[in-house]
């Protein structure tokens, strides 16, 4: 069915070879790569994605050397050994039908460990080591290791390398003034500056001939000060072709930007600009890349011209079959990516295995085994929120007879309310994908329909699967039944009106979010609508045109529509639990709206007059005692399980399952709540 998606399922001629379609799975590192013992698993996580029809994949960074690596013992590509390893890998991938690019990342200044290089001292912010600047000599080293891990890559059987020129590494490092201040050949004009990608991609190509891959990673959005300018791209770009690239693919961003290029509240497809831009420069193919999560969007993206592929890496981690749905017209069914970060980049930068909160799967294929049950069993779960749907779908497709009860009127548990905030608009999608797997695996869902201890016991399950969720927690405070005080779910589930003043009592996630709510227009019509790119470049300073220096612009936030609060009762920075990738987003995107967040808070009482409190002095500065007159306080301290009917089945004679926040109410963890229901259906 190549019709449904012609431009996408097309094939890419490259000369030596040929791509099946246009779909690069772009890198992420997910922590398999670091220990050769992990190279079987990883061996499994890409065939599985190349038996689901992407034409190229790109691994994991490995740095050429030791001193290049992310962190000490990182994956390294640097001898004969490893390379033997790895044919593990490339085998599992080609036996599957599909084709593999290592990439080169040297790390230069990100480099987490005290003997990191760069092209001068200068230490980066997300950082606490210092790099030590390369000699003129040392430079050279760095190229050479280069070339021989794209040799050992090769003698790997990988079909070619990709070398990464972008996201604040070694090479950004080299090319923009922000961080090179060198006085020899490889510094001070952007000439000199360019030289060192120049001659990586160079050298490499003599030395693995002319049938091997060489994917480039160019930044063309630095988003830093100081970072390159337009012309400066083009005129790398141009030399790298030269130097005997294959593939050119977007790189956008540095770690340590000011504006957010990955997380969910990033509109889709909101860099494909510079890459249309960029694309008539050279005529080898450019790849876009950065929030593109739909079959459609690719398609349109490639119809445009504004691309000749799309790199799609999350979503092949939430849907490992995205291509093969995407080709049969099954696009209804792929499990998209919702840009959260919470179980790929927020591990991996925690030092633990990556994984994907919508897919407990990805990077677990060989643990995490979903076999057909060799009996039938009859399962009941109560409650259809992340942890009730993930158990559900699992227990059915391992073919058991599942029911599932929910006492509201819609699927979806505490996932309802987090839709409705502007810039989570991809939680529509889990919703969608979960609705149309309760109809392909015939599971019986019993909506408006809360569950008893009667009624389960007349069924006669076999199972009884809890998953009732949590209730919010209402904190002691005088005057806390004011009229005034709602709860969260009184405005996210509810709609009641909130006033133009407002103090949010509790910030955590649920805090930020109703944050975020009510700093926004939320209209209900335009539930869904992500905000138009223009309007989000306009609000972070990203300049339209990509023409200055980085791509940056002045950002011009929105007015709010309300003056909001945020408090919490602990001293410590607000929204520090938040996403150690995506917390830093939060934070920023509510201080532009203006909100004032309010650490060590203790809040004596609610009246006529307000939200009367005493935040703790700071620096040796006296208690302050304050009244916050305002509209509306909201309550948003915390959760507490819902297990009352857990509690009236213990000792019945089906097995009792309880999971999700009906176990564990902490921070409503939707990755924990749905990785605990699929792993406890998957062994039933």
């Amino acid at each position: 069915m190549s019709n449904v998606y012609p431009h996408l399922l097309a094939p890419l001629d490259l000369g030596f070879t040929e791509l099946k379609n246009r779909a690069l799975m772009g890198s992420m590192h997910t922590g398999l790569e670091d220990r050769f013992w992990n190279l079987h698993k990883l061996s499994q996580y890409f065939a599985e994605r190349a038996e689901g029809g992407v034409a190229l994949m790109v691994t994991g960074g490995f740095s050429p050397n030791m001193v290049g690596q992310l962190a000490p013992l990182a994956s390294t590509m640097n001898n004969g050994v490893t390379a033997r390893l790895h044919r593990h890998v490339t085998g599992a991938v080609h036996e599957a039908g599909g084709k593999i690019a290592l990439q080169l990342l040297h790390a230069g200044r990100y480099s987490y460990h005290p003997f990191s290089v760069s092209a001068s001292a200068i230490k980066a912010p997300i950082n606490p080591f210092t790099p030590r600047q390369l000699s003129t000599r040392g430079v050279e080293r760095q190229i050479e290791d280069f070339v021989s891990a794209a040799r050992y890559a090769k003698t790997a059987g990988y079909d070619g390398v990709e070398v990464m020129g972008s996201e604040g590494y070694l090479i950004n490092q080299f090319l923009c003034a922000r961080t090179n201040k060198r006085k020899d050949k490889w510094g001070g004009s952007f000439e000199n500056r360019m030289q060192l990608p120049v001659e990586i991609v160079s050298r490499i190509r003599k030395a693995v001939g002319p049938e091997f891959i060489i994917i480039y990673r160019l930044s063309m959005l630095d988003l830093v000060e100081d970072g390159q300018t337009w012309d400066q791209i083009v005129t790398l770009g141009k030399a790298i072709e030269r130097a005997g690239a294959t593939l050119i693919n977007t790189g956008i961003g540095w770690h340590e930007a000011r504006v957010p290029t990955i997380v969910t509240s990033v509109p889709r497809g909101a860099f494909v600009g510079v890459t249309a831009k960029f694309r008539g420069e050279v005529s080898i193919p450019i790849i876009t890349t950065n929030r593109i999560n739909d079959p459609q969007m690719a398609e349109d993206v490639l119809a445009r011209g504004d691309a000749d592929m799309v790199s799609m890496a999350r979503p092949f981690l939430a849907d490992p079959e995205f291509m093969r749905k995407a080709e049969q017209g099954r696009a209804d069914e792929i499990n998209t990516c919702i840009a959260c970060n919470q179980a790929c980049l927020d591990h991996v930068f925690q030092a633990k295995r990556a994984s994907c909160l919508v897919n407990p799967r990805a990077c677990h294929e060989t643990e995490l085994v979903l076999k057909v049950a060799p009996i039938v069993r009859r399962v009941a779960v109560v409650g259809a929120g992340p942890a009730g749907l993930a158990a559900a779908t699992t227990a059915a497709k391992r073919g058991h007879k599942v029911t599932l009860y929910e006492s509201d009127s819609e699927i979806g548990g505490q996932f309802n309310y987090a839709k409705r905030i502007p810039g989570k608009e991809e939680f529509f999608e889990t919703l969608r994908y979960f609705k149309r797997q309760i109809e392909l695996l015939g599971i019986d869902l019993r909506l408006n329909t809360p569950a008893d201890a009667a009624e389960l016991g007349r069924e006669a399950y076999d199972d009884v699967i809890i998953a009732t969720g949590v209730r919010p927690r209402e904190p002691v405070i005088e005057g806390i039944d004011h009229p005034k005080v709602l709860g969260y779910l009184d405005v996210l589930r509810h709609r009641k009106p909130v006033g133009e003043r407002v103090a949010i009592i509790g910030a955590g996630g649920i805090g930020f979010d109703v944050g975020e709510f009510l700093t926004h227009n939320v209209d209900a019509h335009d539930e869904g609508q992500q905000m138009p790119v223009q309007d989000w470049y306009r609000e972070w300073g990203v300049d339209p045109s990509y023409e200055g220096p980085g791509g940056l612009a002045e950002p011009v936030p929105a007015s709010p529509p309300r003056k909001v609060y945020l408090l919490q009762r602990k001293t410590s920075k607000l929204g520090k639990g938040l996403g150690k990738t995506s917390g830093w987003v939060h934070r920023a995107a509510l201080k532009q709206r203006q909100v004032e967040m309010v650490p060590g808070a203790s809040y004596h009482r609610i009246d006529d007059e307000g939200l009367h409190i005493t935040v703790s002095g700071r620096n040796g500065k006296p208690d302050e005692q304050r009244v916050l007159a305002v509209d509306n306080v909201i309550l948003c301290a915390g959760q507490l399980p819902l297990r009352t009917l857990y509690d009236e089945l213990e000792g019945s004679p089906f097995t009792l399952h309880l999971i999700g926040g009906a176990d564990v109410a902490a921070e409503l963890d939707a990755k924990r709540a749905i990785r605990q229901g699929t792993e406890v259906a998957a062994a039933i």
